[in-house]
Parts: structure tokens; C-alpha cells; sequence
């Protein structure tokens, strides 16, 4: 799994493809995250993690909890 940002969505399917894992998945971040404080990104990760769970089980993210 591939944590890109909005802003480098495309690229990072490039880098996929170019390194031979374009099946990869991509789950995209809100641009940017560099320097976004650590309150913020703790509830970034508390909204996202369910969800990366899911895809990496494979199953519906609106199954997840």
C-alpha cells in the first residue's frame, strides 16, 4: 500500500508502473502533510485507518469499523 497525497497522485502511479507494481494500492492523503501538526495528523490517522484496514483485508471500507 501506498500512502501518496493528493498533489502527487499522479506521479506515484508513474513510480508504480515504472518500478513494476502498478497493482499496488494507492490511498490518497490531504496535501499537504509535511508540517501539519501532530494533533492533526493523529486524528488524520484515526480517520484513515479503518479504512486501510479494509483495503488491506480486502474488504468494503464501509464494512469497517
Amino acid at each position: 500500500m501506498a500512502l501518496v497525497t493528493t498533489l502527487f497522485e499522479a506521479q506515484g502511479r508513474f513510480v508504480a508502473r515504472a518500478a513494476g507494481m502498478s497493482t499496488v494500492p494507492q490511498t490518497l492523503l490531504p496535501h499537504p502533510v509535511a508540517g501539519t501538526s501532530a494533533e492533526a495528523m493523529a486524528a488524520l490517522a484515526d480517520t484513515l485507518a479503518p479504512k486501510l484496514w479494509a483495503r488491506l483485508l480486502g474488504i468494503p471500507a464501509e464494512n469497517a469499523s
